[in-house]
């Protein structure tokens, strides 16, 4: 061996294919995906903040962003306001998404999409805070074992303003945790932060954990933000 050849480095990463393979010159990369994005450089990335933040719209937005640099991902919603296997938006947005059922396991749903021909980059999670624990350690999973990015939107707190099971598994577990900067506003004008559940005209305390409503006045059951101060005092305001 050389003195030259022993002074140059071994590179044990994956070539990164190019024009005629770049090999003969000896280029080296870092092993890359089938997306050309690093190995080993998935996330699992959790979004959250009051209703009416524009959390379904991100998704969306997040979706598209990827979809159009040629990334292919697959979108999941639980209990959308639609009642139906879509995410919606209160401002017209909606998109087709797979229903996430109790004994739907996300593994396997990236598992057959592949074995179908295709490849799965990404998996944007919407309604995030409706998902069982199981599915988000198969979130964490898919990302250290499979190197899939996934993206969860949802709530953080319940009309109760205590932690969805899921949601604190997400802050407990993601890579990166980011409140989305919306803001969204009390009647009074101060920020919101807590979805009061709305039955009657009175902001009820006990219940179920989920309860499918909106925040349009005319719902049965229907959701309001509010800051702290009025969320305590169950004040809604003058149109309350």
């Amino acid at each position: 061996m050389t003195d030259d050849a022993a002074a140059a480095p071994t590179c044990l990463a994956r070539p990164i294919p190019g024009p005629a393979d770049d090999r003969a010159g000896g280029g080296c990369a870092a092993a890359r995906g089938a997306d050309g994005r690093p190995l080993h450089a998935a996330a699992l990335r959790f979004f959250w903040g009051p209703m009416d933040c524009g959390k379904s719209t991100m998704a969306l937005q997040m979706n598209y962003n990827h979809a159009r640099q040629g990334r292919r991902g697959l979108v999941t919603t639980r209990i959308d306001r639609s009642l139906g296997p879509q995410v919606t938006t209160r401002i017209g947005l909606a998109h087709s998404a797979i229903e996430v059922t109790d004994d739907l396991d996300l593994r396997d749903l990236v598992r057959d999409a592949t074995a179908e021909g295709g490849r799965v980059d990404y998996l944007i999670c919407d309604e995030a805070s409706f998902y069982n624990l199981d599915h988000v350690e198969q979130m964490a999973e898919l990302v250290d074992g499979h190197d899939v990015d996934v993206y969860a939107f949802g709530l953080a707190t319940d009309f109760r303003s205590c932690l969805f099971p899921a949601a604190q598994r997400l802050f407990e577990l993601a890579d990166e945790v980011a409140r989305i900067q919306v803001e969204v506003l009390c009647w009074c004008g101060r920020e919101g932060l807590l979805n009061a559940r709305v039955v009657e005209g009175r902001v009820v305390r006990e219940g179920a954990q989920v309860v499918i409503g909106d925040t349009v006045d005319s719902a049965d059951v229907r959701y309001q933000v509010l800051c702290r101060r009025h969320y305590r005092s169950g004040d809604l305001g003058p149109r309350g």
